[in-house]
């Protein structure tokens, strides 16, 4: 049971990975720190603490949110989908399956924020979202193709400091295709 709120602090509940946890939590408690210090759901990295890196990156409702500049209390009666809620039981999301397949992390410490940047990024994609790497950016013209240019631009947000950006366009590029979400052709057939 949470201690009672004080006037520096309020009581929050919070929908994380398709369960609800009741806290009490200090004002100024970032998202990301609730969800690492007081849920033990460490998946989410603290990379910068200043939303630059993309480390801790999750979905809430659906949409890439950098978690270090989130507070904890404005998150509740919202969904929040960290990178532990992306399986089902022993099957990987496609997105995870195709980091795994193609080598889309190293060291692994960005990969769960890249994961569920990639994941929005195909979400956005599909619902003809443009980028600043979209050419026709009219309604009407639909979702661009999704090149690895459209790819990189999208997921700027997120920085691997080993490198592994070739990996990870492909691995976004294959996940984007098993979902039918995009016409990956070109990305497949380019790397860099």
């Amino acid at each position: 049971m949470a201690p009672a709120p004080s006037s520096t602090s309020s009581a929050v509940i919070l929908n994380i990975n398709g369960e609800k946890h009741q806290l009490t939590v200090d004002h100024r408690t970032t998202l990301l720190d609730a969800l690492r210090e007081r849920l033990d759901l460490t998946g989410t990295k603290k990379g910068c603490d200043q939303g630059q890196c993309g480390a801790c990156t999750v979905l809430v409702d659906g949409r890439r949110t950098v978690s270090c500049l989130n507070l904890a209390v404005a998150a509740e009666g919202r969904e929040i989908t960290t990178i532990e809620g992306m399986a089902e039981g022993d099957r990987l999301h496609p997105v995870q399956q195709a980091f795994l397949d193609l080598d889309g992390y190293q060291c692994g410490y960005c990969t769960p924020g890249q994961i569920c940047s990639a994941i929005a990024l195909i979400e956005e994609h599909a619902a003809g979202w443009p980028s600043a790497a979209t050419e026709d950016v009219r309604p009407e013209a639909g979702p661009p193709p999704l090149t690895p240019e459209e790819i990189r631009e999208r997921m700027s947000g997120n920085l691997c400091r080993c490198g592994a950006y070739v990996s990870i366009v492909q691995a976004v590029a294959r996940a984007a295709e098993a979902y039918g979400a995009a016409d990956t052709k070109s990305a497949k057939e380019t790397t860099a």
